[in-house]
């Protein structure tokens, strides 16, 4: 037993995370953490306590699983939106917010058996000279399928619309080889759908035109220039049936994003997003082109909509660069708070394109 007289054992001395909130007993040890979390203002947080997560269904987790924080969750199922994860001031607060939050789904097309929609798209200059610039373009394909067991996929049906949900390109296109499997329940297709569709070469110069908006082929500034940017869901599978080659950093896909993935980054499917994120049902039952550029538009627009701090200068004068431009003596003289701001994040956050937009018309 030990004596009335031993002294007092001295607390070990922790180290917080700012951001994660997760401690350490070496300072050594939060350096190493804050290097590969990749930290920043544009992770997705809680509301309540403002704790970094990896993605937006990482916060879910932490306001409802079974050992949630007893305060964010209490104060989230008082004043939460269940879709942004936004905490509002108060109930009635929240009730108005929920009927701007939930979006009333599209109407679908259809598939009944229609001449290509085509609409003039002007240029970015010319948009601009209106006030308002059009840069991001949403894609969805149907596939059908070729080939002996009908799983080639073959683009069958493709559609593009602008930031106003209005159709830029819709079109029925025609497969370069046999059609084996209309796969009639999803796509709704068959072969009189596409006895006169488009010729893949018609739909691929019709999209390319659209995209490259006056920028050479192959000659893409790394800004993106006058290109636009191409939303879409799993959208390089769409780009590979088409054979078209487009900049990935031109691209915005919801199927790869960062903060709209599960907690072990695997992508969710676009029904799934839209229902959790629109507040609405698609592809309950034949898929539908029109319907899912919408949704994916939309997605992205709200994840872009996110008003995040701007990037914090340090007084030693470098910007937030990363780790490797400090010193090991530099980074362990430097506070918790300090080693945050000068952590960057290892994703294109969607915000940085409004504000890209935001400077095309100043």
């Amino acid at each position: 037993m030990a004596s009335d007289t031993d002294p007092p054992k001295p607390q070990t001395q922790r180290y917080k995370c700012p951001a994660c909130y997760k401690q350490f007993n070496r300072k050594l040890h939060l350096i190493e953490h804050m290097k590969i979390s990749y930290h920043s203002v544009h992770q997705p947080r809680c509301w309540v306590c403002q704790k970094h997560c990896k993605s937006f269904e990482s916060v879910r987790e932490h306001i409802n699983n079974p050992l949630a924080k007893t305060n964010c969750s209490k104060i989230f199922a008082e004043r939460g939106c269940n879709r942004c994860l936004r905490v509002l001031d108060s109930p009635s607060a929240l009730d108005e917010h929920k009927q701007m939050c939930r979006l009333i789904a599209p109407v679908p097309l259809g598939t009944k058996i229609t001449p290509c929609i085509e609409s003039n798209v002007g240029s970015i200059m010319d948009e601009m000279q209106n006030g308002k610039v059009q840069r991001a373009v949403a894609m969805d394909c149907e596939m059908v399928g070729g080939g002996s067991d009908g799983s080639i996929d073959l683009c069958a049906r493709v559609c593009l619309v602008d930031e106003d949900e209005n159709i830029i390109l819709h079109t029925y296109v025609q497969p370069q080889i046999p059609v084996t499997n209309y796969r009639y329940e999803v796509t709704g297709l068959t072969e009189d759908h596409l006895r006169d569709a488009m010729p893949l070469n018609e739909v691929q110069e019709k999209i390319t035109k659209i995209l490259h908006n006056g920028e050479s082929v192959g000659r893409i500034p790394p800004e993106g220039g006058m290109a636009r940017l191409l939303v879409g869901h799993g959208i390089h599978h769409d780009l590979d049936c088409l054979r078209i080659k487009y900049p990935g950093h031109l691209q915005r896909d919801t199927a790869k994003y960062r903060p709209l993935m599960k907690t072990n980054l695997v992508s969710h499917s676009l029904k799934r997003l839209t229902k959790t994120y629109l507040g609405y049902d698609i592809q309950s039952g034949i898929h539908d082109p029109y319907e899912d550029c919408i949704s994916v538009m939309r997605l992205y627009k709200r994840m872009r909509g996110q008003d995040h701090q701007q990037v914090v200068r340090l007084d030693d004068g470098k910007a937030n660069c990363g780790f490797d431009s400090f010193r090991s003596t530099e980074l362990d003289k430097k506070t918790p708070d300090e080693l945050y701001e000068i952590s960057i994040s290892d994703y294109k956050c969607w915000c940085l394109d409004l504000s890209k937009d935001c400077n095309r018309r100043s």
